[in-house]
């Protein structure tokens, strides 16, 4: 085992996908001992987003599901996280050895091999190169030239990164000849290996036995929990986050995902106590304590919604949306001076969204009755 290149300590990791060498609670466990956070999916506080391999077999069996991961990634991108692959995330904490040293850059790379930035960056981040980012190797340029010429054959980068981890690691490709095609009806974008005559096919990195199945088992209830979700079955998806939670009680994204699909069904009493499942695991879970004061300002407790909104500005000061409930919570109550504060903070989060239109009008709307008053 080597020693993390990057410090750990303070970084708040989230997973999205499962890890396909790896089980997720061992890491977790790593990565607490290094001082720093893992959890299962993205929040607020997330610094470091993981993309385990095992999102690209899903994606693979749904039509357009690469186009999702790529949604993924650009929106992630955008929020200004760092975007880490598997092995990537498994040699900051010691736990994978680095490859020998390197010294092409991701240019260079492009440039050499004419495979696009955007494949380069896709393919990088789904390991299938002996390194995960510049500087790369020469193995790497070779392989980056493979997969040019695989894509100009009319493979996809999906279909690329799915097929190369099958046959052990990737640099052992360099010295095989790979082809694009179909053969007895099967996809048209599958990668064989020389002559054409097998699809690449192998086991995982690690040989994890019981203990990798049963993570599976949490990753796969997981995963259909946040399809039924996504499909508005929020009571089959809050029974499944229930299961999840039976078999790891630790996780706060499992319960605040329960919750809000109790809310979203009607069962408001069972979604407060999710939340405050969530709260405890995690105190700075800021979405929790903000989705916990809607609930709270929906049954009319207005107090301890505006402690709750409260809680979520200290722990994020840039999270605008709880700035913006409690303006509103402050006018509606008569605290107009208090309103505008929060209303005029709000704009300096958000100047230019539908909201930030509301915000500008009740603060012109509190200027004329302070003014009417002071005359």
């Amino acid at each position: 085992m080597t020693a993390p290149a990057v410090s750990v300590a303070g970084a708040v990791f989230g997973t999205i996908g499962a890890l396909a060498a790896f089980p997720l609670r061992l890491a977790t466990r790593e990565v607490e001992r290094q001082h720093g956070q893992l959890r299962r999916g993205i929040t607020r506080r997330t610094t470091h987003v993981v993309f385990g391999r095992t999102l690209l077999a899903k994606a693979g069996l749904t039509k357009n599901g690469d186009a999702g991961i790529e949604r993924n990634i650009a929106a992630e991108r955008a929020a200004g996280r760092m975007l880490i692959s598997e092995n990537g995330f498994l040699r900051r904490l010691g736990l994978m050895k680095a490859p020998e040293a390197s010294s092409l850059s991701r240019q260079s790379l492009i440039d050499q091999s004419r495979l696009s930035g955007a494949d380069l960056d896709m393919l990088s981040l789904f390991d299938a190169f002996e390194h995960d980012g510049e500087p790369y190797s020469f193995r790497d340029l070779i392989l980056a030239r493979k997969y040019a010429g695989l894509i100009a054959g009319g493979a996809s980068w999906g279909a690329i990164a799915r097929s190369v981890h099958r046959s052990g690691p990737v640099a052992s490709l360099t010295a095989k000849s790979l082809n694009v095609g179909s053969q007895h009806g099967r996809r048209s974008d599958a990668i064989y290996l020389e002559g054409g005559q097998s699809e690449l096919d192998g086991q995982l990195l690690f040989d994890l036995g019981s203990a990798a199945q049963s993570d599976d088992t949490l990753e796969d209830l997981f995963a259909e929990a946040e399809a039924a979700e996504e499909g508005g079955d929020h009571d089959g998806a809050a029974a499944l986050y229930l299961r999840c939670l039976a078999i790891d009680p630790s996780d706060a994204i499992a319960a605040f995902n329960r919750a809000n699909c109790l809310r979203a069904g009607g069962h408001a009493a069972d979604a407060a106590h999710d939340y405050a499942r969530a709260i405890k695991l995690d105190p700075a879970f800021v979405e929790a304590w903000f989705n916990l004061a809607g609930l709270m300002s929906e049954q009319g407790r207005d107090a301890s919604a505006r402690k709750h909104l409260q809680k979520a500005i200290a722990l994020d000061k840039n999270y605008a949306d709880p700035v913006f409930n409690l303006a509103r919570l402050e006018f509606d109550a008569g605290n107009l001076a208090e309103a505008r504060r929060l209303w005029v903070r709000y704009l300096e989060l958000d100047a230019h969204s539908e909201w930030a239109g509301v915000a500008a009008k009740g603060v012109q709307f509190v200027d004329m009755q302070l003014a009417r008053t002071a005359g």
